[in-house]
């Protein structure tokens, strides 16, 4: 805490990758030797190395607020992962993607932004109970996973690396901010932050690594509330990343939930250039159908999911599913069931939903409404692989 202002892990990347850039001194992204000694100069570049790291590590809140303030997003050449897709171990071509469930979790930390932290878990407490999960969908076909917690909520790179390697499960994580539950998962600082302030965070994650992991992240995670319209902040999150799809490529995954907003959201990507093919629709399913068919329409991606064990919420989704598939809009629909996760604080990390509710109570429920293999597979492994493929997709005039 510094002048009232917390410098969190996120925060304190964002402003060594700045002064890195501005050419302050070349600040090392990971712990490494300098090469100072033995020469003349070596006292005086000492100095200078300690000025500068005081102040990312305890910047004046002034000086924070004017490199947010002033910030216009990064130009970033993503040629070497342009149509892929960044898994936390690096690029790989959309058909090595396999079968995928598109929005899941590995941990969530619900205590707030101002509280959350890495010393508020162990990473092998949290691998025991969360590797065994995997290596049951790994069992039944699965090749991938999209992890969908953002920062401040509990996202931690090194955990979903670890879990990559320990289960053959290929993990994407993500950048992005949460604004769902009127903002208490976002950090003070970001409020005060211009949408392009925000948008440049977000692409030095892309293009640097999330805080010194060197883990890239594969997709735009923002959450916002639910109701007629968005409110201000929200609207702000939205352009950000808005902004941050058209330097990065990455696709925007959006917590909408059942809500008109989510047409807002289509405008205010239309005003920022951005294709609707770019945004992901998420929490669509206690939507209606005819909600979900205009959004499908418009090019969205509508992603049908926190399904779990409900009987009720199953039988209304695979109707849906079902419209969707007459309206010949299949191509457009993304399934999986929103579940997991470990929760610190809990006692054993608390109730740990499986992901197994697609694979043994909606696609067989699919199969008897007449899916067959072919469109189950485009539920699963097409569509998945075709939304997170980074790309710029530009609004066509």
């Amino acid at each position: 805490m510094f002048f009232g202002l917390k410098v969190d892990s996120v925060l304190r990347g964002y402003l060594r990758n700045s002064f890195c850039r501005v050419g302050a001194c070349a600040v090392p992204r990971r712990k490494r030797t300098l090469g100072f000694r033995g020469t003349a100069q070596a006292p005086t570049l000492r100095r200078i190395y300690g000025m500068v790291r005081g102040l990312i590590d305890h910047p004046p809140r002034e000086l924070v607020l004017l490199v947010l303030f002033f910030a216009t997003p990064l130009s970033v050449s993503g040629e070497e992962i342009e149509g892929n897709i960044m898994t936390v171990d690096g690029p790989i071509a959309p058909s090595e993607l396999g079968k995928a469930l598109s929005h899941e979790h590995v941990l969530v930390d619900f205590i707030g932004a101002s509280e959350t932290g890495y010393e508020r878990w162990d990473r092998e407490t949290v691998a025991e109970v969360v590797l065994p999960h995997l290596l049951e969908i790994r069992n039944l076909g699965y090749q991938s996973l999209f992890e969908c917690t953002p920062a401040y909520l509990g996202r931690d790179p090194q955990l979903l690396k670890m879990l990559s390697e320990r289960s053959g499960i290929r993990l994407v994580t993500n950048t992005g901010f949460y604004g769902a539950r009127k903002n208490i998962y976002i950090p003070a600082w970001a409020l005060e932050a211009s949408a392009d302030a925000l948008a440049e965070i977000w692409i030095q994650e892309f293009r640097n690594g999330i805080e010194d992991t060197g883990v890239r992240p594969g997709f735009i995670k923002i959450g916002v509330d639910r109701g007629e319209r968005l409110t201000p902040f929200h609207a702000k999150l939205v352009r950000a990343a808005c902004r941050t799809h058209l330097a990065t490529g990455l696709t925007i995954a959006s917590h909408t939930g059942p809500s008109e907003v989510v047409f807002e959201i289509a405008e205010i990507l239309e005003e920022e250039g951005v294709s609707p093919d770019a945004f992901i629709w998420v929490h669509a399913t206690r939507d209606s159908s005819e909600n979900q068919i205009r959004a499908a329409k418009l090019g969205l991606w509508v992603s049908i999911d926190n399904l779990r064990e409900n009987a009720i919420l199953l039988n209304a989704n695979v109707e849906r599913l079902v419209a969707l598939k007459a309206a010949g809009l299949l191509h457009r629909v993304l399934v999986s069931q929103d579940a997991g996760w470990y929760r610190p604080g809990e006692e054993n990390g608390g109730a740990f939903a499986p992901y197994t509710f697609v694979e043994r109570s909606l696609l067989p429920a699919l199969s008897e409404a007449g899916f067959t293999q072919r469109d189950l597979d485009m539920l699963l492994i097409q569509n998945p692989a075709k939304a997170y493929a980074v790309s710029v997709r530009k609004r066509r005039d």
